[in-house]
């Protein structure tokens, strides 16, 4: 388990960090990028927790867990030598998979585009999901450049559809959904 006695190392302060390995990097390397990115993400959501029903909340903080995860996952380049460590599972994704399809199941098709908004749960979710495919991208980026947990991009392209799908339910429950009518203002 993790200890921390002091949060201020000053080890960074010359615009570097210490992966979990212990390999230091620029601070704007593709996998502080990324690691950083899905943080922000797991931020958001912490958010929505403030505005979220119960059986929400309590699916949020799975989700943050896994956030974490994914965090200790790509902070330690995949070597032999770091082959034990924590890596994001199939398990998680199947929960994630598991989870959309319950929700979709009482939301009607769609027949629009759905607009950001509606109650503030379900904008929150839609701020998450964005964020959630920044985070996705810079995974990508550096699955081009490293090897990576594929886990950790496939996670993260169901988490945005979750979001979405946990908008809309957000909003059929408090709200209602306001769709995307094109050329509405021509």
């Amino acid at each position: 388990m993790i200890k921390l006695n002091k949060i201020y190392t000053k080890t960074g302060d010359g615009g570097d960090t210490a992966l979990g390995d212990g390999k230091r990097v620029l601070k704007d390397s593709l996998r502080v990028s990324a690691y950083g990115n899905v943080d922000e993400l797991n931020a958001s959501i912490g958010v929505i927790t403030l505005y979220a029903n119960t059986e929400l909340k309590r699916k949020l903080k799975n989700i943050q867990n896994d956030l974490f995860d994914i965090g200790a996952d790509l902070c330690v380049p995949i070597s032999e030598k770091h082959k034990d460590r924590l890596r994001l599972s199939i398990n998680q994704i199947e929960t994630l998979e598991l989870e959309i399809d319950e929700m979709n199941s009482i939301l009607e098709p769609l027949s629009s585009f759905v607009l950001p908004g509606g109650c503030k749960s379900a904008t929150f979710l839609h701020m998450a999901r964005t964020i959630c495919r920044r985070a996705e991208r810079s995974v990508v980026s550096l699955k081009s450049k490293e090897d990576i947990n594929n886990n950790t991009l496939v996670y993260l392209n169901r988490l945005s559809d979750w979001l979405f799908v946990a908008s809309r339910v957000e909003n059929q429950e408090n709200s209602s959904e306001v769709l995307w009518t094109p050329g509405k203002n021509k």
